[in-house]
Protein backbone atom coordinates (compact mmCIF):
# COMPACT_ATOMS: atom_id res chain seq x y z
CA UNK A 1 0.00 0.00 0.00
CA UNK A 2 1.34 3.33 -1.26
CA UNK A 3 1.75 6.07 1.40
CA UNK A 4 -0.70 7.98 0.11
CA UNK A 5 -3.17 5.39 0.12
CA UNK A 6 -2.48 4.62 3.63
CA UNK A 7 -3.36 8.55 4.77
CA UNK A 8 -6.50 7.80 2.24
CA UNK A 9 -7.35 5.05 4.57
CA UNK A 10 -6.97 6.46 7.81
CA UNK A 11 -8.52 9.61 7.24
CA UNK A 12 -11.30 7.43 6.25
CA UNK A 13 -11.33 6.19 9.54
CA UNK A 14 -10.28 9.05 11.28
CA UNK A 15 -13.81 10.82 9.45
CA UNK A 16 -16.11 8.14 10.36
CA UNK A 17 -15.23 7.76 13.72
CA UNK A 18 -15.81 11.35 14.45
CA UNK A 19 -19.59 11.01 12.51
CA UNK A 20 -20.05 8.39 14.83
CA UNK A 21 -19.05 10.40 17.91
CA UNK A 22 -21.12 13.31 16.24
CA UNK A 23 -24.21 10.99 16.18
CA UNK A 24 -23.59 9.98 19.94
CA UNK A 25 -27.43 9.29 21.83
CA UNK A 26 -28.42 12.32 24.07
CA UNK A 27 -26.74 12.19 27.45
CA UNK A 28 -29.42 12.32 30.06
CA UNK A 29 -27.45 11.28 33.22
CA UNK A 30 -30.20 9.69 35.49
CA UNK A 31 -31.51 6.90 35.93
CA UNK A 32 -32.83 5.11 32.58
CA UNK A 33 -30.92 7.20 30.50
CA UNK A 34 -26.96 7.93 29.35
CA UNK A 35 -23.73 9.47 30.63
CA UNK A 36 -20.93 10.10 28.02
CA UNK A 37 -17.75 10.07 29.91
CA UNK A 38 -14.99 11.21 28.28
CA UNK A 39 -11.55 9.65 28.21
CA UNK A 40 -9.34 11.37 26.49
CA UNK A 41 -6.96 10.97 23.60
CA UNK A 42 -5.11 8.00 22.81
CA UNK A 43 -3.69 5.83 19.68
CA UNK A 44 -5.55 2.61 21.14
CA UNK A 45 -9.47 2.12 21.90
CA UNK A 46 -8.97 1.68 26.03
CA UNK A 47 -11.38 -0.61 27.48
CA UNK A 48 -14.14 0.75 30.56
CA UNK A 49 -15.94 -1.07 32.80
CA UNK A 50 -18.52 -0.26 35.28
CA UNK A 51 -17.49 -2.75 37.82
CA UNK A 52 -17.08 -5.97 35.77
CA UNK A 53 -19.70 -5.09 33.33
CA UNK A 54 -18.06 -4.18 29.47
CA UNK A 55 -18.84 -0.52 28.28
CA UNK A 56 -19.11 0.84 24.90
CA UNK A 57 -16.05 3.48 23.85
CA UNK A 58 -16.35 5.08 20.64
CA UNK A 59 -14.33 8.05 18.96
CA UNK A 60 -10.57 7.77 17.50
CA UNK A 61 -6.98 8.61 18.43
CA UNK A 62 -8.22 12.40 18.91
CA UNK A 63 -10.65 11.41 21.79
CA UNK A 64 -12.74 8.70 23.04
CA UNK A 65 -15.92 8.59 25.08
CA UNK A 66 -17.29 5.55 26.89
CA UNK A 67 -21.21 5.52 26.50
CA UNK A 68 -22.69 4.52 30.18
CA UNK A 69 -26.10 3.05 30.74
CA UNK A 70 -27.93 3.75 33.85
CA UNK A 71 -30.13 1.32 35.25
CA UNK A 72 -33.40 2.41 36.45
CA UNK A 73 -32.62 1.30 40.12
CA UNK A 74 -29.36 3.55 40.50
CA UNK A 75 -29.30 6.14 43.43
CA UNK A 76 -28.63 10.02 42.00
CA UNK A 77 -25.14 11.07 43.33
CA UNK A 78 -21.57 10.19 42.00
CA UNK A 79 -20.94 7.44 40.43
CA UNK A 80 -17.70 5.61 38.16
CA UNK A 81 -16.09 3.94 35.41
CA UNK A 82 -12.60 1.87 35.39
CA UNK A 83 -10.71 2.60 31.98
CA UNK A 84 -7.44 0.32 30.81
CA UNK A 85 -4.86 1.78 28.48
CA UNK A 86 -2.74 -0.33 27.09
CA UNK A 87 0.94 0.15 29.40
CA UNK A 88 -0.60 2.30 31.73
CA UNK A 89 -2.34 1.94 35.07
CA UNK A 90 -6.07 1.66 35.42
CA UNK A 91 -7.85 5.46 36.02
CA UNK A 92 -11.05 6.02 37.39
CA UNK A 93 -13.42 8.16 35.90
CA UNK A 94 -16.00 9.74 37.69
CA UNK A 95 -19.50 11.20 36.31
CA UNK A 96 -22.69 12.38 38.55
CA UNK A 97 -26.15 10.40 38.13
CA UNK A 98 -28.92 13.52 38.35
CA UNK A 99 -32.84 12.16 39.53
CA UNK A 100 -35.36 11.88 37.90
CA UNK A 101 -39.48 11.89 37.85
CA UNK A 102 -41.05 8.92 36.92
CA UNK A 103 -45.05 9.00 36.35
CA UNK A 104 -46.94 6.56 37.82
CA UNK A 105 -49.49 4.14 35.41
CA UNK A 106 -52.07 1.94 36.42
CA UNK A 107 -53.33 -0.81 34.82
CA UNK A 108 -56.15 -3.56 34.93
CA UNK A 109 -54.92 -7.36 33.47
CA UNK A 110 -56.23 -10.71 33.95
CA UNK A 111 -55.35 -11.77 37.71
CA UNK A 112 -53.22 -14.59 36.58
CA UNK A 113 -51.03 -12.43 35.25
CA UNK A 114 -50.32 -10.15 38.84
CA UNK A 115 -51.01 -13.71 41.01
CA UNK A 116 -48.32 -16.12 38.92
CA UNK A 117 -49.89 -20.07 39.76
CA UNK A 118 -47.03 -22.21 40.83
CA UNK A 119 -46.75 -23.57 37.30
CA UNK A 120 -46.07 -19.92 35.86
CA UNK A 121 -44.05 -18.39 38.72
CA UNK A 122 -41.48 -20.96 37.54
CA UNK A 123 -41.75 -20.32 34.17
CA UNK A 124 -41.13 -16.56 34.59
CA UNK A 125 -38.16 -17.15 36.67
CA UNK A 126 -36.38 -19.66 33.55
CA UNK A 127 -37.17 -17.21 31.54
CA UNK A 128 -35.80 -13.95 33.36
CA UNK A 129 -32.20 -16.36 34.11
CA UNK A 130 -32.50 -17.00 30.06
CA UNK A 131 -33.20 -13.39 29.29
CA UNK A 132 -30.39 -12.16 31.70
CA UNK A 133 -27.78 -13.94 29.82
CA UNK A 134 -29.23 -12.43 26.36
CA UNK A 135 -28.69 -8.91 27.50
CA UNK A 136 -25.13 -9.62 28.72
CA UNK A 137 -24.31 -9.88 25.07
CA UNK A 138 -21.17 -7.68 24.29
CA UNK A 139 -19.78 -8.07 20.58
CA UNK A 140 -18.06 -6.38 17.94
CA UNK A 141 -17.90 -4.06 16.31
CA UNK A 142 -19.62 -1.37 18.01
CA UNK A 143 -22.49 -0.04 16.19
CA UNK A 144 -22.33 1.83 12.86
CA UNK A 145 -24.65 4.73 13.76
CA UNK A 146 -26.66 5.68 17.14
CA UNK A 147 -29.33 6.96 14.81
CA UNK A 148 -31.97 5.13 15.62
CA UNK A 149 -35.45 5.06 13.92
CA UNK A 150 -38.63 3.97 15.71
CA UNK A 151 -39.77 -0.02 14.76
CA UNK A 152 -43.14 1.28 14.42
CA UNK A 153 -44.75 4.20 13.00
CA UNK A 154 -47.41 6.18 15.18
CA UNK A 155 -47.57 8.31 18.83
CA UNK A 156 -45.25 7.34 21.41
CA UNK A 157 -46.59 6.45 24.71
CA UNK A 158 -44.04 8.77 26.65
CA UNK A 159 -44.69 5.97 29.77
CA UNK A 160 -40.37 4.93 30.09
CA UNK A 161 -39.39 4.46 33.69
CA UNK A 162 -43.59 4.63 34.95
CA UNK A 163 -43.72 3.42 38.31
CA UNK A 164 -46.25 0.83 37.58
CA UNK A 165 -49.74 -0.62 39.17
CA UNK A 166 -51.40 -3.53 38.03
CA UNK A 167 -54.37 -4.41 39.52
CA UNK A 168 -53.70 -2.69 42.68
CA UNK A 169 -49.97 -3.92 43.41
CA UNK A 170 -46.85 -2.21 42.51
CA UNK A 171 -44.67 -4.13 39.77
CA UNK A 172 -40.89 -3.24 38.03
CA UNK A 173 -41.14 0.12 36.29
CA UNK A 174 -41.67 0.32 33.13
CA UNK A 175 -38.75 -0.29 31.01
CA UNK A 176 -39.32 0.77 27.10
CA UNK A 177 -41.56 3.14 25.21
CA UNK A 178 -44.94 1.63 24.06
CA UNK A 179 -46.18 2.38 20.39
CA UNK A 180 -49.79 1.51 19.65
CA UNK A 181 -50.19 0.18 16.20
CA UNK A 182 -52.60 -2.16 14.68
CA UNK A 183 -52.40 -5.93 15.20
CA UNK A 184 -50.49 -6.82 11.88
CA UNK A 185 -48.22 -3.96 11.79
CA UNK A 186 -45.06 -4.71 10.73
CA UNK A 187 -41.80 -3.95 12.83
CA UNK A 188 -38.97 -3.08 12.10
CA UNK A 189 -35.73 -3.05 13.25
CA UNK A 190 -34.63 0.36 14.63
CA UNK A 191 -31.38 0.08 13.56
CA UNK A 192 -28.85 -2.75 11.83
CA UNK A 193 -28.35 -5.59 14.09
CA UNK A 194 -27.63 -9.68 14.37
CA UNK A 195 -30.87 -11.50 15.86
CA UNK A 196 -29.75 -12.52 19.34
CA UNK A 197 -32.89 -14.50 20.83
CA UNK A 198 -36.45 -14.83 19.96
CA UNK A 199 -39.35 -16.55 22.50
CA UNK A 200 -42.36 -16.65 24.01
CA UNK A 201 -42.11 -15.02 27.38
CA UNK A 202 -44.79 -15.04 29.57
CA UNK A 203 -44.79 -11.32 30.23
CA UNK A 204 -43.27 -10.00 26.94
CA UNK A 205 -45.34 -12.47 24.88
CA UNK A 206 -43.53 -13.32 21.36
CA UNK A 207 -39.96 -11.54 21.37
CA UNK A 208 -37.20 -10.55 19.15
CA UNK A 209 -33.67 -9.37 21.01
CA UNK A 210 -31.30 -7.85 18.61
CA UNK A 211 -27.66 -7.00 18.82
CA UNK A 212 -26.21 -3.43 17.46
CA UNK A 213 -22.86 -4.40 19.17
CA UNK A 214 -20.93 -3.09 22.14
CA UNK A 215 -23.44 -3.75 24.45
CA UNK A 216 -26.42 -1.76 22.92
CA UNK A 217 -29.31 -4.43 21.78
CA UNK A 218 -32.84 -3.44 21.15
CA UNK A 219 -35.75 -5.37 22.10
CA UNK A 220 -39.70 -5.71 20.72
CA UNK A 221 -42.03 -7.56 21.81
CA UNK A 222 -45.75 -8.24 22.52
CA UNK A 223 -45.62 -9.27 18.69
CA UNK A 224 -47.91 -11.31 16.93
CA UNK A 225 -45.82 -13.18 14.42
CA UNK A 226 -42.16 -13.37 14.16
CA UNK A 227 -40.11 -13.48 10.90
CA UNK A 228 -36.71 -13.55 12.46
CA UNK A 229 -34.51 -15.86 13.50
CA UNK A 230 -31.15 -15.91 15.63
CA UNK A 231 -28.64 -15.41 14.26
CA UNK A 232 -30.06 -13.69 11.17
CA UNK A 233 -28.49 -10.30 10.19
CA UNK A 234 -30.81 -7.28 9.68
CA UNK A 235 -30.53 -4.20 8.18
CA UNK A 236 -31.67 -1.29 9.29
CA UNK A 237 -35.88 -1.17 8.74
CA UNK A 238 -35.67 -4.80 8.06
CA UNK A 239 -38.96 -6.75 8.99
CA UNK A 240 -38.67 -8.96 12.08
CA UNK A 241 -42.28 -9.37 13.07
CA UNK A 242 -45.60 -8.09 13.35
CA UNK A 243 -47.77 -5.92 15.81
CA UNK A 244 -49.33 -8.09 18.43
CA UNK A 245 -51.09 -8.43 21.84
CA UNK A 246 -49.28 -11.45 23.36
CA UNK A 247 -47.91 -11.36 26.87
CA UNK A 248 -49.10 -9.14 29.83
CA UNK A 249 -50.96 -6.44 27.29
CA UNK A 250 -53.94 -4.56 27.55
CA UNK A 251 -54.21 -4.45 23.84
CA UNK A 252 -52.40 -4.53 20.75
CA UNK A 253 -49.00 -2.16 20.60
CA UNK A 254 -45.13 -2.56 20.27
CA UNK A 255 -43.10 -2.40 23.23
CA UNK A 256 -39.30 -1.23 22.52
CA UNK A 257 -36.49 -1.74 24.85
CA UNK A 258 -32.89 -0.56 24.11
CA UNK A 259 -30.20 -1.63 26.59
CA UNK A 260 -26.93 -0.70 27.22
CA UNK A 261 -24.08 -2.42 28.94
CA UNK A 262 -27.17 -4.48 31.04
CA UNK A 263 -28.89 -1.43 31.98
CA UNK A 264 -32.26 -1.18 30.24
CA UNK A 265 -32.38 2.93 28.79
CA UNK A 266 -35.13 5.15 27.12
CA UNK A 267 -35.37 4.42 23.47
CA UNK A 268 -36.18 8.21 23.52
CA UNK A 269 -32.55 9.21 23.59
CA UNK A 270 -31.57 7.16 20.10
CA UNK A 271 -34.31 9.12 18.19
CA UNK A 272 -33.59 12.52 16.27
CA UNK A 273 -37.30 13.67 16.98
CA UNK A 274 -37.77 12.12 20.55
CA UNK A 275 -37.36 13.33 24.00
CA UNK A 276 -36.39 11.66 26.73
CA UNK A 277 -39.26 10.62 28.60
CA UNK A 278 -37.57 11.69 31.91
CA UNK A 279 -37.30 14.63 33.71
CA UNK A 280 -34.21 16.26 35.18
CA UNK A 281 -34.28 17.52 38.48
CA UNK A 282 -30.94 18.97 39.87
CA UNK A 283 -28.38 16.53 41.36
Amino acid sequence: MSASTRAFALAFVFTAAHALANDLPREHAVPGGIATVALGAGASRPIARAGDIPLLVVGDARGWTALVGIPLAAKPGNASIVVTREGRPDETKRYRIGKASYREQRLTVAPGQVDLSPEDLARYERERAHQAGVVATFSEPAPATFAFVAPVGGERSPTFGARRVFNGQARAPHSGMDIPAPKGTPVRAPAAGRVIDTGDYFFNGRTVWIDHGGGLLSMVCHLDTIAVAPGDALPAGGVVGTVGATGRVTGPHLHWSVSLNRAMVDPALFLADGAAGTTRRSP
